[in-house]
């Protein structure tokens, strides 16, 4: 009987420090979850990393980065291929669903390839900036360049939109998406448009400073 006893309270002690280990090990992982911030990159086919792995994208390159270097974010890939300013703009309720403490914008280039109006680009861009104010969320806007032959006239409307939105919002600014790999086919698909992998390496590494920047501002 006393034997019997022991072992029913030897059993009940491992049950209760099984128990405990467990909660232990649960908390841990929460509050590790919870120390983890959020960037979204938000943008166009540029973001999404069209005509490649996902693994290839510059948001899951610049995940890898920042975590290596001991920054405790997440980086959401919240690229569309194909949209414009106008669905981009549609689409910042459901980016602020994801509870960002930043927010990398690029969006626009489709405007420019279609012809669409500048300022139709600059009110869409303006409001989404709004509207990331008002939720106190920090921005990195990520500016883009025209191909001149669009012409002139149109290439100076569109490439005034990004600084003067960026000096308006006092926001982190990264004067040009695709510096270092516009118009390199080396660094692009078969379309000349579209980053290839080594490209995006490249973007990764010219856009992480002001990413980093965007951390510090937000008082990290």
């Amino acid at each position: 009987m006393g034997r019997t006893f022991l072992v029913i309270i030897f059993l009940l002690c491992l049950s209760i420090n099984g128990c405990k280990q467990e909660q232990d090990d649960k908390l841990e992982e929460k509050t590790q979850s919870e120390k983890m911030k959020t960037i979204v990159a938000v943008g166009d086919s540029l973001t999404a990393g069209y005509g490649l792995d996902e693994s290839e994208s510059y948001p899951v390159l610049l995940e890898s980065k920042l975590q290596a270097d001991g920054y405790r974010y997440r980086v959401v890939n919240a690229g569309v291929s194909g949209e414009t300013s106008s669905g981009t703009l549609s689409r910042i309720e459901w980016i602020l669903t994801l509870d960002p403490d930043i927010v990398i914008l690029e969006t626009g280039a489709n405007d420019g390839l279609r012809g669409i109006d500048p300022q139709l680009a600059e009110k869409n861009i303006r409001d989404i900036l709004q509207l990331l104010a008002d939720r106190k969320v920090m921005v990195l806007l990520a500016g883009m360049k025209m191909v001149w032959n669009m012409g002139p006239a149109y290439v100076a409307k569109f490439n005034r939109i990004y600084p003067k939105l960026a000096d308006e919002f006092d926001v982190v600014f990264y004067p040009f998406f695709l510096e270092g790999v516009a118009m390199r086919s080396q660094l692009s698909l078969g379309d000349g448009v579209h980053p290839n992998a080594q490209g995006y390496k490249i973007i990764t590494d010219n856009i992480y400073p002001y990413v980093l920047k965007a951390i510090e501002k937000r008082g990290e």
